[in-house]
């Protein structure tokens, strides 16, 4: 027997299927989906019921959001797009689900066009280490523990040394760390500590040799922050801008904190790690992820393999 159809407009279904028990969300995740709805979906098509957002309806409207969305008209970047188009099809799909008649927008995406990623080069990674170890302190280790283990930012502030075995020379990661919106007038954001985004993001990683015996004189009780050595955590911001302050010091071009994580990756890479096993150390779901996002060969390794065509001739 068919579900029993339930009129009603976009807008109603978006509630719905936010507030449904089946649309299971992380905080971080339903933040992005209010604001997409809200500065978006809900203004182009929240009066429409789900049959009237028919495919040629939805193309138009990818195209105006690429060509002149945004708050100064100048197009959004195709990444975004895709993800307003990913909340529209979710929305869609819960209303036919349901009984409504909607559209299916399958294969409606928004290309992209993937840009190069700051990867530090061998030079600038030893001379940020060289920076990091001379005078040493919790932010600036905790920097030295991405650049040698490839967490994010947010699982470094959550990071806990409860958390680190210096016997068995290992790090847990447990919970992730972020700051999210709140939509309350008196308090617009608040902390939160969740476990991370995916189930394979919970994991273990061995510890070089060189990382434990650096940590070793800097160990606190298990309850304390990592990069506080207190009750108290650091947030990615604050983080972030000490993180500026070592690469200006080094005199290294800007980079975002993550260029730390894509920086261990590729040097993983370089030094031919089993890619298997650098995808369960960077938390992802499958070696593909792992190849096509994360691995970045930097320029000096591909020309060492380029010149490996120079044995042809001797």
């Amino acid at each position: 027997m068919d579900p029993p159809r339930i009129p009603g407009s976009f807008a109603d279904w978006a509630r719905q299927w936010l507030s449904s028990p089946e649309t299971e969300l992380k905080d971080s995740s339903r933040v992005r989906y209010v604001n997409i709805l809200n500065s978006y979906l809900l203004p182009a098509f929240g009066d429409l019921p789900p049959e009237a957002v028919t495919r040629e309806r939805a193309a138009a409207f990818r195209q105006q959001l690429l060509q002149s969305g945004g708050r100064k008209g100048a197009g959004l970047a195709p990444k975004t797009v895709t993800d307003v188009l990913s909340v529209l099809k979710c929305v869609l799909r819960f209303a036919q689900d349901r009984g409504a008649d909607a559209a299916d927008l399958h294969g409606l995406v928004a290309r992209q066009q993937r840009k190069p990623l700051r990867v530090f080069t061998q030079e600038e990674q030893r001379r940020l280490t060289a920076w990091l170890c001379e005078k040493p302190d919790l932010c600036r280790l905790g920097i030295l523990l991405s650049l040698y283990t490839g967490i994010r930012i947010g699982e470094l502030c959550a990071l806990r040394w409860g958390d680190i075995s210096l016997e068995d020379k290992s790090l847990t990661v447990r919970a992730t760390l972020q700051r999210l919106q709140t939509f309350d007038e008196k308090q617009k954001t608040r902390i939160v500590i969740t476990p991370p985004k995916s189930a394979c993001s919970l994991r273990s990683i061995p510890l070089p040799d060189f990382l434990i015996e650096v940590l070793r004189p800097y160990r606190r009780s298990d309850g304390c922050y990592f990069l506080t050595g207190k009750p108290f955590f650091v947030e990615p911001r604050t983080l972030e801008n000490r993180y500026k302050e070592a690469l200006r010091a080094c005199g290294i071009r800007d980079a975002s904190f993550h260029t730390c994580r894509h920086s261990f990756a590729t040097r993983c890479v370089e030094l031919g790690f089993d890619v298997k096993s650098l995808s369960e150390i960077l938390g992802h779901a499958s070696v593909s992820i792992t190849m096509n996002r994360y691995v970045h060969p930097s320029m000096d390794f591909k020309r060492r393999n380029m010149n490996k065509l120079s044995s042809l001739l001797e």
